[in-house]
Formats: C-alpha cells, sequence, structure tokens
C-alpha cells in the first residue's frame, strides 16, 4: 500500500469518528434523522471543506462520493445504535479525538503540498481538524470545545511541530503521519484526565 493510498484510508477514519461525533450530537439534542445526517456531514467535511476553499485546492469530498457515503453509514449506524454508544460516557471524546488526531496531520500535509509556508501549514491543519466541530458545536447551541479550558487546538499544534520534526529528520511517510497522530490522541486524553489548561485571561 502506498503513503497516498495509507493517507486516503487515515482520512476516512476520521471522517467517519467525525461523522459519528456530530450524530452524537444530534442524538443528545434529540434532532431528527435528517439532522443528524446534516450535523454529522458537516462536523466530518466543515474543516476540510474550508481548507480546500482558502488554499484555492479543489474540494476533496466533491470529487470522491466515498466521503458521503461514509458519513451516511456513520450517521445511521448511531442512528440505530446510540442508546448502545451513549452507555459509554466518553464516546463523543473518543470519537471527537480521533479525528482531530487525523485531520490535523492531512490538513498539514495538503498546506506543504501546495507549497505555503511550513508553520502556516501546520495552523492549516488546526483549522483542518477543529472547523468542523466547532460548526457541530454552534448549531446544537454548546460552547465550541476549542473556547473551553480543556487542550483541544494545543494538542493539533503539538502534533503538528512533531509531524515537521520527523520530516526533517528524515522519518518515512508511514512513521510521519502515524506518530504525530498518536501524540495528538495522547496530548488531548492526558489533558483531559489530568484536567490540564491553558491560562485563562
Amino acid at each position: 500500500m502506498s503513503i497516498s493510498e495509507i493517507i486516503l484510508v487515515f482520512d476516512y477514519v476520521g471522517t467517519f469518528a467525525f461523522a459519528i461525533s456530530g450524530a452524537l450530537s444530534a442524538a443528545r439534542k434529540h434532532f431528527d434523522l435528517f439532522g443528524g445526517i446534516f450535523l454529522g456531514f458537516v462536523t466530518a467535511i466543515g474543516g476540510g471543506t474550508l481548507r480546500d476553499m482558502m488554499l484555492n485546492a479543489p474540494v476533496a469530498w466533491l470529487h470522491n462520493i466515498m466521503y458521503f457515503y461514509i458519513v451516511l453509514i456513520a450517521v445511521i449506524l448511531t442512528f440505530l445504535f446510540h442508546n448502545v454508544i451513549e452507555k459509554y460516557s466518553k464516546t463523543l471524546f473518543l470519537f471527537d479525538t480521533i479525528g482531530i488526531s487525523i485531520f490535523t496531520i492531512i490538513g498539514l500535509q495538503k498546506g506543504l503540498a501546495l507549497d505555503i509556508h511550513p508553520i502556516l501549514a501546520v495552523m492549516m491543519g488546526v483549522l483542518t481538524a477543529v472547523f468542523g466541530g466547532i460548526v457541530r458545536d454552534m448549531m446544537c447551541v454548546d460552547i465550541p470545545l476549542i473556547f473551553r479550558k480543556e487542550i483541544y487546538a494545543t494538542a493539533c499544534l503539538v502534533g503538528g511541530c512533531f509531524y515537521l520534526l520527523l520530516l526533517w529528520l528524515g522519518c518515512n511517510d508511514f512513521i510521519s503521519v502515524l506518530v504525530p497522530s498518536i501524540i495528538i490522541f495522547i496530548v488531548r486524553t492526558l489533558s483531559v484526565v489530568k484536567n490540564w489548561s491553558l491560562p485563562k485571561f
């Protein structure tokens, strides 16, 4: 499997995870099925869509119907089994964290591929990771996670910087994608478990 195929699989996994997090939010707010599909779709593709528009690049999901199918399957599964899923109190957190871990690196890579400055590419990765969740929370009339005390976007920033470091060290593509994604997941998880937060204004 080539690195482009691996990245595409990662992208599908992130899309599935974010679609479930959107659908779970819809279930908690008692949306109907259409509302759940819409919220799942916006959560899953919102960050990538904004990124692609800002980079003047083709919007990925408009050129690959698989993204639509993945979101639809994720939402329907959540609609059918959300009572089972909700028994695990951290389910939304888990899928949201998987989503940001993957999407940060994918967004960063796309920025680098289009020759923007590495620092700005990291910011593009963070944007890809968090924007869908911001829209999800705003549509559910919740304070977006990025604005709460928990470390959220900062975890994406740390992972993005590690990606650039591994790239500079000449690590192979698979390691350069996998390790920063795991770092984001760990930092985000530990920040919740250990109650880490950034200083407040």
